[in-house]
């Protein structure tokens, strides 16, 4: 039987390029969406090139489509090899300028979709004695920036989350954990944390300006004129994920671009792929 993936938020982006790759590379592919309208491009796929895709819905913050999800996917192979928790949404604004409401929103679904998604799936990994949990997160999970506090706070949060998991639930049952850490990706969960940021707020009136002012014009720099490139696709991100899903002893992190590596570098150096860090837990707690 075929190894099978759970790919959360695929109408666009990682999620979506993610569900053609490993479709054409030999995988059954179970992509999920939050709003199943959107699914019309991958449904193109699927019948174009007759990829083993099957589309289901899953909102990262309704847990009944989360269980919905999982139950048949266990019902119809019993089993899941893989689940990428990719779903999530970019958010730039001042913790003064952010709303109670937003700053649940951009938890909810960066972080606690996450931790949703890897309670429903873990006890099956956890049956079958095998499974990897790959979770998308960035070098904002690493590296706190500006007006990226809230967002950056829930990536730290997945970070955590995954590395505490990896230090016991891992060995003990044979399920793998990795976390995948992108720069910039030129896609859709770009155009929405643009469309979110304080551009359209209260800051341009205020004394945030001149910085916000620097740090959009500094963002725009960098995209043109760096020698190593700021943004991948989310092709270029999605060939990473395969590339450690057929990895049999894959690192706990990895950043996808030379640009991201650099950026971490002061936090990755003593420990680039976190697995030191996973030995050194283990040593001194269990």
């Amino acid at each position: 039987m075929k190894k099978n993936i759970l790919i959360t938020g695929t109408s666009s982006g990682v999620g979506y390029e993610a569900s053609l790759l490993f479709s054409r590379n030999g995988y059954k592919v179970y992509a999920t969406m939050r709003n199943l309208k959107k699914s019309q491009k991958l449904k193109e796929h699927v019948e174009n090139e007759n990829l083993d895709i099957e589309i289901l819905k899953l909102d990262v913050s309704d847990q009944s489509t989360i269980n919905s999800a999982t139950d048949h996917v266990i019902k119809k192979d019993g089993k899941i090899d893989l689940l990428l928790n990719n779903a999530g949404a970019g958010f730039a604004k001042t913790l003064e300028e952010a709303s109670e409401e937003e700053i649940n929103w951009v938890t909810d679904v960066n972080y606690l979709g996450v931790v949703r998604t890897t309670k429903a799936v873990l006890p099956h990994m956890r049956k079958q004695k095998a499974g990897h949990i790959i979770n998308i997160t960035s070098v904002g999970g690493l590296v706190g920036q500006p007006f990226n506090e809230i967002y950056c706070g829930a990536k730290f949060a997945v970070e955590g989350f995954t590395e505490s998991l990896a230090t016991y639930v891992g060995t003990t049952f044979n399920i793998k954990f990795t976390l995948v850490e992108p720069g910039g990706i030129a896609t859709e969960f770009m155009k929405s944390a643009i469309e979110k940021t304080a551009v359209d707020g209260q800051l341009a009136k205020g004394e945030y300006l001149p910085i916000f002012e620097k740090y959009l014009a500094g963002s725009q720099k960098r995209a043109t004129e760096s020698k190593i490139s700021v943004y991948q696709t989310g092709k270029e991100v999605a060939e990473v994920v395969l590339q450690i899903a057929n990895n049999e002893n894959p690192p706990l992190r990895i950043r996808t671009s030379e640009w991201a590596n650099t950026f971490c570098d002061l936090k990755t150096k003593a420990d680039p792929t976190g697995l030191k860090l996973i030995n050194e837990v283990q040593k001194n707690f269990l």
